[in-house]
């Protein structure tokens, strides 16, 4: 399975090759959030339509991430050199990220969305090697 949501993880996001547990985690509250982002690239032929799918998210897609411990999650658009990438960022609170990822992945609406979300997208060469639609980024800097 291939996130993107990512409000759509959506995944995404970003979250490919997740398993089906339901198992759900607890949130810390003494802990900060683990901080995720993710960059795809965004076909142009379905830029309108993937656009056009965030502005009005599914509730139930957004209900979810909330339960699997999902925060300030936000997916931005760039185009590089005539090319449109999409960049995801989310903050975990949970104690389980891959159980929730799972739990996300195993929820039927969310796999849906990503039907819809998934051919929009357009994986960087190492994460479609990963057969994953979003690519992992290192953070270099952060400052709260």
């Amino acid at each position: 399975m291939q996130p993107t949501l990512l409000p759509s993880l959506l995944l995404a996001a970003f979250l490919a090759g997740c398993s089906t547990m339901t198992t759900s985690s607890t949130t810390t509250a003494s802990r900060p959030p683990q901080r995720f982002a993710w960059v795809t690239g965004l076909k142009p032929e379905k830029a309108a339509y993937y656009r056009q799918l965030h502005a009005n998210p599914w509730p139930g897609v957004n209900r979810m991430i909330k339960v699997c411990n999902i925060q300030n999650f936000s997916i931005h658009e760039r185009d590089i050199d005539g090319k449109l990438y999409l960049f995801a960022y989310l903050e975990y609170t949970g104690t389980d990220f891959a159980a929730d990822m799972a739990r996300m992945a195993a929820d039927p609406e969310t796999q849906r969305w990503w039907k819809e979300t998934d051919p929009c997208q357009s994986p960087l060469p190492d994460a479609a090697a990963a057969k994953k639609i979003w690519a992992d980024t290192k953070e270099l800097y952060f400052l709260q």
